[in-house]
């Protein structure tokens, strides 16, 4: 095969991608799968993602995800359910299942998974990489990948939400309704309890700003900080992996009004 000139991944890393490479996975993916790291760089380089979609995130798959997954999908990521069973003289005995959202086989070569985790609950790192630890120790995939919110998003997440707030002249929970945005009852109280206590009182934006943040993309959801804070203590360790966090200069701020999606179950990815 031959090898394909220009890094991908390192050009993501010079536009503010988080990337991390362990246990060797750059040499294997580089030696072995050049072709294949060029397809998901193609993906990721053409990420946008429009900051009405962050506001309108619910509890089903994100518009963003979903454009992500058709992208890799069209490009051969397919989502595969591992069957691995063990036999004691020709008999089976027991059987583990292992889906993986997006695999990529290169015949006579090998195979890598890879998993989205926009914002899921962070025990979901746990799954996906004890997944893949169990995969690659069984030959099923030679380098696991997991793509996740990035360090500058989540840090700057309440910067990005009050510069909504403030574009959209957010000021009360009319002006919410107007840009697209319907708070929970439960979310409306906890709003009005800090906009309008006697102590202290802060502004709306803000009120709304901070438990928009708290109840989407809090610290127990996923994202780069998290992922860390797992594969340091040796989560998914020997398995190579390729981790990638997004970062905030994908979000573009557009005049479309937000489509709010279910709020049951969230955050999901």
């Amino acid at each position: 095969m031959t090898r394909l000139a220009v890094d991908p991944i390192s050009a993501l890393e010079e536009r503010g991608f988080d990337i991390q490479y362990l246990s060797h996975a750059k040499s294997i993916l580089f030696g072995e799968f050049g072709e294949q790291v060029h397809e998901l760089g193609a993906v990721l380089s053409a990420l946008s993602l429009p900051m009405t979609e962050i506001i309108g995130s619910g509890g089903g798959e994100t518009k963003f995800t979903q454009r992500t997954r058709k992208s890799l999908d069209a490009r051969g990521w397919k989502k595969h359910n591992f069957v691995v069973a063990k036999s004691i003289d020709g008999l089976e005995r027991e059987a583990t299942s292992h889906e993986v959202d997006h695999v990529r086989t290169v015949p006579g070569v090998g195979t890598i998974g890879c998993e989205i985790e926009w914002n899921n609950k962070d025990p979901f790192f746990d799954r996906d990489l004890e997944n893949f630890k169990r995969l690659h120790a069984d030959g099923a995939i030679s380098v696991g990948i997991i793509i996740t919110r990035g360090s500058s998003l989540q840090s700057k997440m309440m910067e990005l939400v009050r510069r909504f707030a403030s574009e959209r002249n957010i000021v009360n929970f009319a002006s919410l309704a107007a840009a697209g945005v319907e708070p929970t009852p439960k979310q409306r109280a906890h709003i009005s309890d800090r906009a309008n206590r006697a102590k202290d009182p802060i502004d709306f934006a803000e009120a709304w700003t901070s438990n928009f943040v708290s109840n989407k993309f809090g610290a127990a959801t996923t994202h780069w900080e998290k992922l860390q804070a797992r594969v340091s203590r040796g989560v998914g360790n020997p398995c190579p992996l390729l981790l990638i966090g997004i970062p905030a200069s994908i979000v573009v701020f557009d005049n479309a009004t937000v489509e709010q999606l279910d709020e049951e179950n969230s955050p999901s990815e």
